[in-house]
């Protein structure tokens, strides 16, 4: 029997993974039209993730990493630059 916390992330596991199929496929597209299509497409599932997501934290069934520090941040970014 599931539970509602393991529907909770289930779900947001498969919106997960239709967020990066969009990603993969957006770029490769040459027709506009489609393109725009799929990038509507991907920003609904956008906010459907963070709707989930924003049932989740309220319930407690996800719990955010603690926020990087200062230094971490600048550890990161200088990697990059």
């Amino acid at each position: 029997m599931l539970d509602d916390k393991t529907m909770v992330a289930d779900t947001l596991m498969g919106v997960n993974s239709e967020l990066k199929m969009f990603g993969d496929m957006i770029p490769q597209t040459e027709c506009p039209e489609l393109k725009s299509k799929l990038k509507q497409f991907r920003n609904q599932c956008e906010q459907s993730q963070e709707e989930i997501y924003q049932i989740a934290r309220s319930k407690s069934y996800y719990v955010p990493a603690a926020q990087a520090t200062e230094e971490e941040m600048q550890h990161v970014k200088s990697l990059f630059s």
